[in-house]
């Protein structure tokens, strides 16, 4: 369904496992990362009312389940600990064309966002499958649902804009890339990406 073309290393999820506090707090600022994208998409494309309308209630979402992490570190007496650059996400920035007209410009930055949220919801699932923490299981769970309709909402959005073939012809182009900076990450348990 994700159309990842590489999955992620399976010594992550015992890592992930091992560092709950590391994780929670990256997971964090990913949320956060997650609800500051798609507040940017709406301010600087305020004339795509569907782009408006449809990510207002992310922006709600994203930052629910930052609210949900922050209370899994405080059932857990873990503090929220400093943000880390994220390289994967950095890399995978290198990758949007620049250039074209704004409709272009919003596409590759859709494409972008549903890649983070495809990736996110096939680590969710990775951790609600084999992670020793009950609560954080069934957490995960419901958080790699909620991704998966993110990862759909945005490459939709993408197609509709774009024009299905062309953009799903640049969806492939972004899915070998991302799996590029995946071989060349280093596997560690204190990143979600």
């Amino acid at each position: 369904m994700l159309g990842l073309k590489l999955p992620t290393d399976p010594r992550w999820t015992d890592l992930a496992g091992k560092s709950i506090a590391d994780i929670l707090t990256d997971h964090a600022y990913c949320e956060q990362k997650a609800t500051s994208t798609a507040i940017s998409l709406i301010q600087n494309y305020p004339d795509f009312e569907n782009i408006v309308e449809s990510l207002s209630p992310i922006v709600k979402e994203e930052w629910g389940h930052f609210e949900l992490v922050m209370d899994h570190l405080k059932k857990r007496e873990l503090k929220l600990g400093p943000q880390r650059k994220d390289k994967y996400v950095n890399e995978l920035q290198k990758f949007i064309r620049h250039g074209g007209s704004r409709k272009d410009s919003l596409v590759e930055k859709l494409l972008f966002s549903a890649l983070i949220e495809a990736r996110s919801c096939e680590r969710f699932r990775l951790l609600s499958k084999n992670i020793a923490d009950a609560e954080l299981k069934s957490f995960y769970k419901n958080l790699m649902v909620s991704e998966a309709g993110h990862y759909r909402l945005f490459l939709d959005m993408a197609c509709e804009l774009g024009g299905k073939e062309t953009v799903l012809n640049r969806w492939e182009e972004w899915l070998h890339h991302e799996a590029e900076i995946i071989k060349t990450l280093e596997v560690r348990g204190d990143r979600m990406h």
